[in-house]
Formats: structure tokens, sequence, C-alpha cells
């Protein structure tokens, strides 16, 4: 049940996901996989690890060029950055063009405001809320610090 080939001069549609993807899951999987469903191209803004900082009130366990390596190890990621320090980087997003923006299932992004934001900085791309699909108190990079540091920390 695969996608059906571009035809020739049909344009790819390109999704945009971001996140921090610390301690990558099972979660993060299913996520990226139905990101990418969405479209031909899946490209991901990593968090920077001053906005991991500010926005987790925590270090991150692994760097963001770690965790941009590893994303880029799977086979349904096209294309990783690494997102500026802050809040959205929308001249980033622009230099992607995307078509669709989808929303992880926790992030804590009001899609209609998004895409007002996204269209005062000229990005015309639809944002689209991914659900869960995976039970969300075990694919929660929270609760697996929390799970390993109850089992193995005295």
């Amino acid at each position: 049940m695969g996608k059906k080939p571009l035809e020739k001069g049909e344009k790819k549609i390109r999704v945009l996901v971001g996140g921090v993807f610390d301690i990558l899951h099972v979660g993060h999987v299913r996520f990226l996989r139905q990101a990418k469903e969405l479209g031909d191209e899946l490209v991901v803004i990593v968090a920077n690890d001053e906005t991991v900082r500010r926005q987790k009130r925590r270090e991150p366990v692994n760097s963001a060029e770690d965790r941009a390596e590893l994303l880029k190890a799977l086979r349904m990621v096209d294309e990783v950055y690494i997102g500026s320090p802050g809040t959205i980087d929308y001249e980033l997003v622009k230099r992607i063009d995307p078509d669709i923006i989808a929303i992880g299932p926790d992030q804590t992004f009001n899609c209609e405001r998004m895409k007002e934001e996204l269209r005062r900085h000229g990005i015309n791309a639809e944002v689209i809320r991914i659900p869960y699909l995976y039970k969300s108190d075990r694919a929660k990079t929270s609760r697996i610090i929390q799970r390993i540091v109850e089992t193995y920390c005295d």
C-alpha cells in the first residue's frame, strides 16, 4: 500500500517536523513514520541544546549533533537541521519551504495560531497534528529517564 509514484513535473510534498528527540523511542519512530506518510520528503528540525535546557528545565541527555545524526540514520528522514536557540526559526522554516508542518501529539502548539504566525512570515504550509499511536506513559523521554533512575540508581 505504498504511495503512487510522482508524475513527471509533479512537485514533491515536503513535510516538516520539529522536536527535541533526546532519547529516541518508539513514540518518536511512530510519529516520524506518520509524518512521512503525509508527503514525499520528511525534514526534521532538532531543538538545539539551549532550547532543551529552557523548555525541559534539564540538560539534554544527548547533544543536538548526536540527536541529529541518529535522526539522519532513520530511513524515513530525508533531511535534518539543528534549530536556533529560542522560539521557532521562521527563516529556517522559510528556507526548508514545507508544504505541511506536522505537530507531535504532546507538543503544545495551537495549530490555527501556528498557521496564522506562519502566514505572517510568508510561509504557506498546512499544519496537522499527529495523534498518539503508542502508550503516552511509555513513549515519553521524561518517563524513560524516570524509569532508568528508579531501576538503576540507588
